[in-house]
C-alpha cells in the first residue's frame, strides 16, 4: 500500500483527536468529507489504525479510585528459546494490570508497565507472574514517582519526509 500526503495527514489527524468529525477531518486535511471517508476505511482496512480509543485522565481518575501504583518490571528468563518467550509473553499480555509488554534485547527478556491499585495489588500480580513462573530468574521493579512524559502520537512527519 502507498501512501500519499493526504493518507499521511489524516493519520496525524486522527492520532491528535480522533474524535474529530468526519466533516471536521476533511476541512482540516482540505479534501472532501467523502475522500476523507473513503481514505480512513481505507487505512483501517489496512490496519494503519489499529483501534481508535479514549485516553483517560489518571490523575483525574486517581482522584476518584485511589492513586494507584506504577510499576515498570524488567524481567530476565532462564531459557530463551521462543516457546518459553512466547509463553511468558502470553501470560503477561493476558493480566489485566499489564499496560505495556516489550520483548527487548540485550540485557533482560521483556520489559512491563503495570498498573494496579497499591503495593498489595502489585505483590498478587508479582506471584501470579513471577513467583509462580519457575522461568523467571531475574525481575528489578522500578515504581513511579511521577510521569514526566506520556505520548501516543508517532512522529509521522519523518516517516514520510
Amino acid at each position: 500500500m502507498k501512501l500519499d500526503s493526504i493518507d499521511w495527514t489524516l493519520l496525524d489527524l486522527l492520532q491528535t483527536d480522533a474524535g474529530l468529525s468526519n466533516l471536521a477531518l476533511a476541512e482540516r486535511a482540505g479534501v472532501s468529507p467523502a475522500t476523507a471517508l473513503r481514505r480512513v476505511q481505507r487505512l483501517v482496512r489496512a490496519g494503519l489504525i489499529a483501534r481508535t480509543v479514549a485516553l483517560l485522565n489518571e490523575d483525574r481518575l486517581a482522584a476518584l479510585q485511589g492513586e494507584g501504583l506504577s510499576a515498570i518490571a524488567e524481567v530476565t528468563l532462564d531459557h530463551q528459546g521462543a516457546e518459553y518467550l512466547d509463553q511468558f509473553e502470553r501470560r503477561a499480555v493476558a493480566d489485566a494490570a499489564v499496560l505495556q509488554c516489550w520483548r527487548v534485547s540485550s540485557g533482560p527478556d521483556f520489559f512491563l508497565m503495570a498498573r494496579v491499585a497499591d503495593m498489595a495489588a502489585y505483590q498478587t500480580l508479582a506471584e501470579r507472574l513471577f513467583t509462580q513462573d519457575a522461568n523467571v530468574r531475574n525481575v528489578r521493579v522500578f515504581f513511579s514517582t511521577k510521569r514526566a512524559k506520556f505520548e501516543t502520537r508517532l512522529p509521522l512527519g519523518a516517516l514520510h519526509a
